[in-house]
C-alpha cells in the first residue's frame, strides 16, 4: 500500500520544487504532488484567472514504504527550496487519518488543478455542492461569498489550520 509524506518547501515554489525533482531524479520511485487551485481575481474592474497552491508551502510524496523515504532523504534536502520533512527531519511520519483523507481528496478527486464547483442554494440559503473540488468538503465551509463566487473552507494539516478560497458556480435554487 502506498504511503504519503509531506515536506515543507519555500512558499510559492511548490510547483518549481516538484519539477526540479522530476528533472534531476527521473529514475527514483517517488511521485510528488503540489495540488493547485484556480480562482478568479477582480482587479480594476477586470477579471483574471490565477493559479495558486491549495496547501501553500507543502509538497506531498507518494512512496511505497518508510525505508525508501529515509534512504533518499538527502536527495530531497539537496533540491533548492526544501525546508523540512513533516513532523520533523528526525521523525518523518506518513500522513494518516484526517490529514491523509484531505490530501487524497485534492490529489485524486480534484485533479492536479482544482477548478470550479457547481452548487445550489436551498430555501435556507445553505450551499449544496453538486460536483467539483468542494464536493465532500461541505462541513469545512466557514464562509460563502455569493457575489465573488467563492467559498472559504478551513483545512487542517498536522494539527495546523488554515483557510483557502475555492470558486463555485451557482446552478440555481432548489
Amino acid at each position: 500500500m502506498l504511503k504519503y509524506y509531506a515536506i515543507q518547501v519555500k512558499s510559492r515554489q511548490e510547483h518549481k520544487y516538484t519539477e526540479l525533482f522530476r528533472l534531476l531524479h527521473p529514475g527514483l520511485p517517488f511521485t510528488l504532488y503540489a495540488p493547485q487551485r484556480t480562482i478568479n481575481i477582480r482587479r480594476q474592474g477586470k477579471i483574471r484567472q490565477t493559479t495558486s497552491p491549495v496547501f501553500s508551502s507543502y509538497v506531498f510524496i507518494e512512496a511505497a514504504d518508510d525505508e525508501s523515504i529515509i534512504a533518499h532523504k538527502p536527495v530531497f534536502r539537496r533540491i533548492p527550496g526544501f525546508y523540512r520533512f513533516l513532523r520533523s527531519n528526525q521523525n518523518i511520519c506518513p500522513l494518516a487519518g484526517r490529514d491523509l483523507e484531505l490530501v487524497l481528496h485534492f490529489i485524486k478527486k480534484a485533479g492536479p488543478v482544482a477548478g470550479l464547483s457547481r452548487v445550489y442554494f436551498n430555501e435556507e440559503s445553505r450551499i449544496i455542492v453538486i460536483d467539483g473540488p468542494l464536493l465532500g468538503l461541505e462541513g469545512k465551509i466557514i464562509k460563502v461569498d455569493k457575489r465573488k463566487g467563492r467559498a472559504k473552507i478551513k483545512l487542517y494539516l498536522y494539527d495546523d489550520s488554515f483557510a483557502i478560497d475555492l470558486p463555485f458556480e451557482i446552478i440555481g435554487r432548489i
